[in-house]
């Protein structure tokens, strides 16, 4: 009421007719300091001063001289137009501001962890070169065993997923991690399961730059990134002809490691399934029944995102380009990138690799999709992906404060997609603890870094 008080007292301030009225002008602009004072920061009426009811009777006493003063209802319509119009235009400015902010600390790494790798890298070499091996290396090949597939930069963020699909694992030595990072992390990684292995599981960190084969000349993805276009596109973004979606500024879409997912057979020749696990999710459930699903045939295990309509073929890709609307159905169902469980024997007798080329070369400037691994994944594997039950994979613990509670308790893994990582301070509060359970702060490093819950 009060609130609804001072937007009336305004817009009376601006009429002609207050105007002209000296000392009901007074009286009003008196109305106004009072109740904005009593006002104050309250968010409820527990937070109003006792004399707040006063000063709601003096105002609507106020409010009713001036109603009697100006009769011209034509020019208080056109007022509260000129008013909420402001009052939009200021929404919409601080709504990009928002999202500008939020992208930007999203993308801005944590001292701690910018110190974390550090500190592992200088520890790492000062190892000899016998210190510097993990222990089981003859099980990276063995496709009897369960084999998870991490291509990450972030050390904690891998650590948490390691730790916790290793603390729910029935038989944790059966299980074989293969992590791919950067040039950048490759010691520090490595430091790190060194000094804290994962009990029984086995180890393996590569450095993406070790693989060969994955050069421009093979890959039209990574031709693509390196291009002239593509670094105008992203680094352009004042440039009125560029895409003003600040998401697809984010540096993850010219990672390289961001599109690994795409060349697992290569990856892991002499293996037949894989799991693969994004760095941003927590385990909660042995995930050895996985290994054991009968895709039908299929190449990709995923849980299935269209609860929403948001989540359909439409939402990803270009349906005016006749490419993808004679080819697709824009109403079929997305599905979840995070916990896929790829069936690589399938991949291969599919040769499903080169239809990922095939169309990563046609959208070579971005007219079929936008950046990133979901619309070519939902491309690649179209009528190839078996439909997972949703207690296997539950999304949005990332930029969704209202997660169903009982999913999040029946859920194998958690996932925190979106911008509130639970590694910043932009983290939902409420899920942090999901995922720090999984880190020993007491760790050295942490410590020195000062990474705290």
């Amino acid at each position: 009421h009060l609130k609804d008080q001072l937007i009336r007292a305004k817009l009376y301030l601006s009429l002609p007719a207050i105007k002209n009225n000296p000392h009901v002008t007074r009286e009003l602009r008196l109305r106004v300091k009072e109740v904005t004072r009593a006002l104050g920061d309250a968010t409820k009426d527990s937070d109003l001063p006792k004399n707040a009811v006063d000063k709601l009777k003096a105002m609507d006493q106020s409010l009713e001289k001036g109603k009697q003063i100006q009769d011209d209802c034509a020019a208080v319509v056109k007022k509260l137009r000129a008013m909420l119009h402001s009052s939009e235009e200021q929404l919409r400015v601080h709504k990009k501001q928002t999202m500008f902010l939020t992208q930007l600390t999203a993308k801005t790494l944590p001292k701690g962890l910018h110190c974390l790798p550090l500190r592992l890298t200088t520890e790492y070499y000062t190892l000899n070169s016998s210190q510097q091996n993990f222990p089981n290396q003859q099980k990276l090949e063995d496709p009897r065993l369960y084999h998870y597939a991490l291509f990450s930069d972030n050390i904690l963020a891998a650590a948490v997923v390691v730790n916790s699909t290793i603390s729910h694992a029935k038989h944790p030595s059966d299980h074989v991690f293969h992590i791919v990072t950067d040039r950048l992390n490759y010691a520090a990684m490595r430091m790190w399961f060194l000094s804290n292995p994962p009990g029984k599981a086995t180890i393996q960190v590569q450095n993406i730059e070790e693989f060969t084969w994955l050069n421009s000349s093979y890959s039209p993805v990574l031709k693509q990134l390196g291009s002239p276009s593509m670094i105008d596109y992203y680094f352009r973004a004042h440039r009125a002809s560029s895409d003003s979606n600040l998401k697809f500024r984010n540096p993850k879409y010219l990672s390289i490691l961001n599109h690994l997912r795409f060349y697992l057979p290569e990856i892991f020749p002499k293996l037949n399934k894989v799991l693969f696990l994004d760095d941003d999710i927590v385990v909660q459930k042995d995930l050895t029944g996985l290994w054991s699903l009968d895709l039908k045939g299929n190449v990709n295990g995923a849980v299935e995102t269209c609860g929403e309509s948001f989540h359909r073929f439409d939402r990803y890709l270009n349906f005016s380009n006749p490419l993808i609307s004679k080819n697709f159905d824009p109403h079929a169902c997305g599905w979840a990138y995070g916990m896929n469980i790829f069936d690589l024997a399938e991949w291969r007798r599919q040769s499903i690799t080169e239809v990922y080329h095939r169309w990563q070369r046609l959208n070579r400037d971005r007219q079929l999709w936008k950046l990133g691994t979901l619309p070519p994944g939902l491309i690649t594997f179209w009528k190839r992906t078996y439909s997972l039950d949703k207690s296997w994979h539950v999304l949005g613990l990332g930029y969704n404060p209202n997660v169903n509670q009982r999913e999040i308790d029946r859920a194998a893994v958690i996932h925190y997609n979106g911008n509130l990582k639970p590694w910043l301070e932009i983290g939902i509060p409420k899920y942090k603890i999901y995922w720090a359970k999984y880190v020993d702060y007491e760790t050295v490093y942490l410590r020195e870094c000062n990474i705290n819950p």
